[in-house]
C-alpha cells in the first residue's frame, strides 16, 4: 500500500496512490469517468494535453488526480514527469493561494532556495519531496499548527544522542534503499521502535502494535514491491515473490519451461521423431513423454492439453504446447490469487478493535479491500510523517532556528542571520510595523528595532549588507508563512497576503524601469497585507528621478497600510518622509589589515548611513600594481577627499603593524 500523507489547513489526511505503474497486464485502469473532484487533469495548473496523456497512460485518470491532490511528487515522477515540473504542478494544485504570496520573481527565488536548503536536511527522498511542495499558509491556525509539530520535532532531534541519531539515519537509509516499499515502511517502523523512538515525532510509530508489525513484515516478505489497496482480494496488483509458496514456484517453473518449448516447437518435433516411430500414435506418446520430462508436468496433464484432432505431427506438437501454456498460465494465476488472498488476510487487521484503537470507523468492514486502516497503511503513514517532521526539525535544529511569534501587523527580528550565508555571520536586529522586540529587557536600545513605523529607508555603505538584510527579512517572512522556525534569536512576523522582494538591477533603461514598476506597484495597491522589500531604485533610472519615485513609493506604502523597507543611497535627496517612515543607516568602519571593508552590519536606527566611497578608493590605491593605474586611483582619491583616503590607508597600515 502506497500511503501518502497530505497536509491541508493544518490537518493531516491519509491518501493512497499508485507510485509506479503496475506490471503490464495487471492494472485495473480507469481512463475515463469521474475523478474525486470531478476535474480533468488538464484543469490543473501546468498540465497540458501531452502531460495529461502521459499521466493517464501511467496511472489512469483517477489515480493521477489522487496523486496530484495528495501532493505525491514520486507518483508523478514515476509516471515520467521531471521532478522540477512535478513539484511546480503540485505546489499550485495544493497551495494556489499560498503561491500568490510570492508576488515577485525574487521572492519566488528566495522561496525556492529556502526549500532547497530544508530538503537538503531530509532523512528520506520522500520527505525531501514533501518539503519541496510546502507553500505559504494564509490561515493563521494552520501556521500555528504546523509550527507546533515542527518545533516539537526540532526539540526531539536536538534531544537525540549520537547513537539515536545514527539509528534514525540507518533506519531511514534502509527505507530509501528499498524505495519506500510497504515492507521497508514496516521494517523501518520496527527498527525505530526497537531503538526506543516512540514519542514526539515518532508517536504514531509508537502507537503501532509490535506483534502486528512483525506479522506484517513476514507477510510482506512474500510480496515483490508494494500492494495496491484497490486490487481487492482477487490477487490483482500483488506480485508474489519467489519463495513465498512452493506450489506457486513449481507452477511458475513449469510454465517457464513450457513457454520455452512452445517457442521452439519444431525442435521438439525433431527430438521425438526418429525412425523407430511406426505411426502417429507413437509420435503422440513420445511427444507427451518428452514434454512431461522437460517441464516436470504430469504426463496426464500434458495429455489432457493435447488436441483431439491435428492436421499433422507439427500441428499436434505446437497445439499441445500452446494449450499446455494456457493451462499452466491459468494454474499460475489461480495459485497467485490464492496466495495473494492469504497475504491480504494476514495483513487485513482492520477489526473493530483495531479501528477503535486508531480512531477508525467501526462501520468500515472492507479493510484492505478498499484501502482500510491496516497495520501496513498505518506504518507507511507513520514512517512518512516521522521522516518529514524530523527532517524539518533537523533543519531548524542544525541552523539554530526559533519559533516566530505571529503578530497582526509587523515584522521584527533580533539576532537574525541570513540562511544562505555560511561561516561566521554577524546577526542583525531590525523591524517595521508594530512589535514588542523593542521592549525586551536586557537588549541594548541600539539593537532593538523601533516599533510603530510603517516604512524604513535603509541607507549606508557600499557592500554593507543592505541587500542581504532585505533577503533575510524575506526569508524570515516566508519561513514563518510556511509554519517553519526562522533563523533568529527572536522574531515576530505578521501574516502577509503578498511579499514583494525586488533586488537591484544594474541597468539604466526605460524597459527595466517599466518592468520594475509593474512588478512592485500592483501588489502594493491590491487589497490585503503587503510587505515591500525593495532595493536601490537609483540603479534603474537617474538619481533625481529615482529619489522622486522612492518618495512616491514610501508615501504609497504608508497610504495603503503596507509595510516596507527600501534601500537607497539617495537619502539626502529625499523629500520629507511621512511621519510613519524613518531612515536607518549601515556604516563602514574602515579597512582591515587585509584591506577588506570592515562593516558594522547592524543598522543604526533613525540615522542616515554614509556610502563611504573613500574606503573603496583606498583599497584600490593600495592594491594597484601598475603605476599608471595607481595614478588614476590617486586622482579619484583627490575627488572623494584625499585626506580621508590617506587616513584610511594609515589606519590599515597601523592595524597591520599592530598585529
Amino acid at each position: 500500500m502506497n500511503a501518502v500523507v497530505a497536509e491541508s489547513d493544518g490537518a493531516w489526511s491519509l491518501r493512497r496512490v499508485a507510485r509506479s505503474p503496475a506490471p503490464r497486464g495487471r492494472r485495473k485502469r480507469q481512463d475515463a469517468g469521474a475523478t474525486p473532484r470531478g476535474m480533468r487533469l488538464e484543469d490543473y495548473w501546468g498540465i497540458g494535453p501531452k502531460t495529461s496523456e502521459r499521466l493517464t497512460e501511467a496511472l489512469g485518470t483517477e489515480r493521477a488526480v489522487e496523486a496530484i491532490e495528495a501532493a505525491d511528487v514520486r507518483a508523478l515522477v514515476d509516471a515520467g514527469l521531471h521532478r522540477g515540473r512535478a513539484t511546480r504542478i503540485l505546489r499550485r494544485a495544493n497551495g494556489e493561494a499560498g503561491m500568490d504570496v510570492l508576488a515577485t520573481g525574487d521572492a519566488r527565488s528566495v522561496y525556492d532556495d529556502l526549500l532547497a536548503l530544508a530538503a537538503g536536511e531530509a532523512l528520506t527522498a520522500h520527505a525531501a519531496d514533501r518539503i519541496r511542495v510546502l507553500t505559504p499558509l494564509l490561515d493563521r491556525d494552520a501556521v500555528e499548527a504546523r509550527l507546533d509539530r515542527v518545533v516539537a520535532a526540532r526539540d526531539a532531534w536536538a534531544a537525540l544522542d549520537e547513537a539515536d541519531r545514527e539509528a534514525v539515519a540507518d533506519a531511514f537509509d534502509a527505507y530509501d534503499e528499498a524505495e519506500a516499499s510497504d515492507l521497508a515502511a514496516v521494517e523501518t517502523a520496527v527498527a525505530l521502535r526497537e531503538a526506543g523512538l516512540t514519542d514526539g515525532p515518532f508517536a504514531d510509530v509508537g502507537a503501532l502494535d509490535g506483534d502486528r508489525l512483525r506479522d506484517a513484515a513476514d507477510a510482506l516478505a512474500d510480496v515483490r514491491g508494494s500492494i495496491d489497496p484497490a486490487g481487492g482480494l482477487d490477487g490483482d496488483d500483488i506480485e508474489i515473490a519467489s519463495g513465498a509458496d512452493a506450489e506457486l514456484d513449481r507452477l511458475r517453473e513449469q510454465l517457464s519451461a513450457a513457454r520455452d518449448l512452445a517457442d521452439s516447437a519444431f525442435d521438439v518435433l525433431e527430438s521425438v521423431r526418429d525412425g523407430s516411430l511406426r505411426d502417429f500414435e507413437a509420435l503422440e506418446s513420445a511427444t507427451i513423454d518428452h514434454v512431461a520430462r522437460e517441464t516436470g508436468v504430469e504426463p496426464a496433464t500434458v495429455r489432457a492439453a493435447a488436441p483431439d484432432e491435428a492436421l499433422d505431427a507439427a500441428d499436434f506438437v505446437s497445439g499441445t504446447l500452446r494449450d499446455l501454456v494456457v493451462e499452466l498460465e491459468a494454474a499460475v494465476d489461480e495459485r497467485e490469487a490464492a496466495v495473494a488472498a492469504d497475504i491480504r488476510e494476514r495483513l487485513g487487521d482492520e477489526s473493530a478493535e483495531g479501528d477503535d484503537a486508531n480512531g477508525g470507523d467501526d462501520g468500515d468492514e472492507e479493510g484492505a479491500d478498499d484501502g482500510g486502516d491496516t497495520t501496513v497503511a498505518r506504518a507507511a503513514a507513520a514512517v512518512s510523517d516521522a521522516a518529514f517532521l524530523l527532517s524539518l526539525g533537523r533543519f531548524a535544529a542544525e541552523n539554530g532556528h526559533v519559533r516566530p511569534t505571529l503578530v497582526d501587523d509587523g515584522i521584527a527580528v533580533r539576532g537574525a542571520r541570513n540562511p544562505f550565508l555560511g561561516g561566521d555571520v554577524q546577526p542583525v536586529s531590525y523591524g517595521v510595523g508594530s512589535h514588542s522586540l523593542a521592549d525586551v529587557s536586557g537588549v541594548a536600545s541600539a539593537d532593538a528595532p523601533p516599533t510603530g513605523d510603517r516604512v524604513s529607508v535603509l541607507t549606508g555603505a557600499n557592500s554593507g549588507g543592505k541587500t542581504t538584510l532585505l533577503e533575510t527579512l524575506c526569508a524570515v517572512a516566508l519561513l514563518a508563512s510556511m509554519g517553519l522556525p526562522v533563523p533568529a534569536d527572536a522574531a515576530e512576523v505578521g501574516t502577509f497576503d503578498r511579499i514583494v522582494f525586488h533586488r537591484r538591477h544594474a541597468s539604466f533603461n526605460a524597459g527595466v524601469l517599466e518592468s520594475t514598476l509593474k512588478s512592485v506597484v500592483p501588489p502594493l495597491v491590491a487589497d490585503g497585507r503587503t510587505l515591500m522589500l525593495v532595493d536601490e531604485f537609483e540603479a534603474i533610472t537617474e538619481p533625481g528621478r529615482a529619489a522622486d519615485l522612492l518618495n512616491g513609493l514610501v508615501t504609497l506604502t504608508v497610504d495603503r497600510g503596507a509595510l516596507g523597507v527600501y534601500v537607497t543611497h539617495l537619502a539626502e535627496d529625499l523629500s520629507p518622509l511621512p511621519e510613519a517612515a524613518r531612515i536607518d543607516g549601515i556604516f563602514a568602519e574602515g579597512l582591515t589589515n587585509d584591506l577588506e571593508l570592515r562593516v558594522d552590519y547592524q543598522p543604526r536606527f533613525e540615522t542616515v548611513g554614509k556610502s563611504t566611497p573613500e574606503f573603496i578608493v583606498s583599497r584600490l590605491v593600495a592594491n594597484a600594481g601598475d603605476r599608471g593605474v595607481r595614478a588614476g586611483f590617486e586622482h579619484l582619491a583627490g575627488a572623494v577627499g584625499e585626506e580621508a583616503v590617506q587616513r584610511t590607508l594609515s589606519d590599515a597600515e597601523w592595524a597591520a603593524n599592530d598585529d
